[in-house]
């Protein structure tokens, strides 16, 4: 466990309900949070970052959280020889999953949930991306969730099959999983809505991100930010909707 995280579960521990934290999962060591956390921070929680891929542990007990989220990343869910990916697989089936804390999981994290609940986590059958903003839709099940097919930022080339223990919530043409619900709160989305302006144009420019806007799927930089100019306040209302309505409406909150 990092220092930060260390310190702020001990404080956890040691004031119950008075401490609100997040936990949040990253992937990489210069990954952040976004808009998501952000959103989180207004909220009055504190953030807990701990990334397993630079040598942070998770914490064994999340009593003392008010959430968790997992972000997305570049490794695959699939990466079993990746030791910190290993771990977090672990981490979710005896501890994060079983925890009655408010969990979400975007992209990288959507699919580690799937797999640990059982389900098919691998590239699209065509070969085919999801890389900009692409239309979502809601399920019969998910009009609560979407209220209405809404554009969001996309970045994976692998996605999951819908966990038969799960509620389907979002769907589009080209991937069926873009959202479900478990346990009536763990959540999994495919899509971004914590993409910043600036996290598009570093994902765009990295060396492996460019190697990805020529494969079929992607559009390109240009495109994603006249997209992002677009689209980002529909998503920016809907992740606040989601947040207030779903993910945080049991969490202990500041008093």
């Amino acid at each position: 466990m990092s220092r930060e995280v260390l310190a702020n579960f001990t404080m956890s521990k040691e004031h119950g309900s008075a401490c609100c934290s997040a936990l949040v999962v990253l992937h990489q060591a210069h990954s952040t949070p976004g808009k998501v956390g952000e959103c989180l921070k207004r909220r009055g929680l504190k953030l807990d970052r701990c990334c397993p891929s630079i040598g942070d542990s998770l914490p064994e007990d999340l009593s003392g959280y008010s959430a968790a989220v997992i972000f997305g990343g570049p490794q695959s869910a699939n990466d079993d020889a990746d030791p910190a990916i290993r771990a977090e697989l672990d981490w979710l089936e005896r501890v994060a999953l079983k925890s009655p804390i408010p969990i979400l999981g975007i992209c990288l994290g959507a699919q580690q949930i799937a797999r640990v609940l059982g389900s098919r986590v691998g590239p699209h059958p065509d070969g085919r991306v999801e890389i900009g903003y692409w239309c979502v839709s809601p399920t019969e099940m998910g009009r609560d969730f979407l209220s209405e097919p809404t554009v969001f930022y996309q970045w994976h080339s692998e996605t999951f099959d819908v966990p038969r223990c799960a509620q389907h919530l979002a769907h589009n043409e080209a991937f069926s999983g873009q959202a479900f619900c478990y346990d009536e709160h763990v959540y999994a989305i495919e899509f971004h809505p914590e993409i910043t302006r600036e996290m598009v144009d570093r994902w765009c420019t990295s060396e492996k991100g460019r190697e990805k806007l020529s494969l079929r799927g992607a559009q390109s930089h240009a495109e994603q930010l006249e997209g992002y100019d677009r689209y980002s306040p529909i998503s920016d209302r809907w992740l606040n909707t989601f947040l207030d309505r779903y993910l945080l409406a049991g969490a202990r909150r500041p008093d």
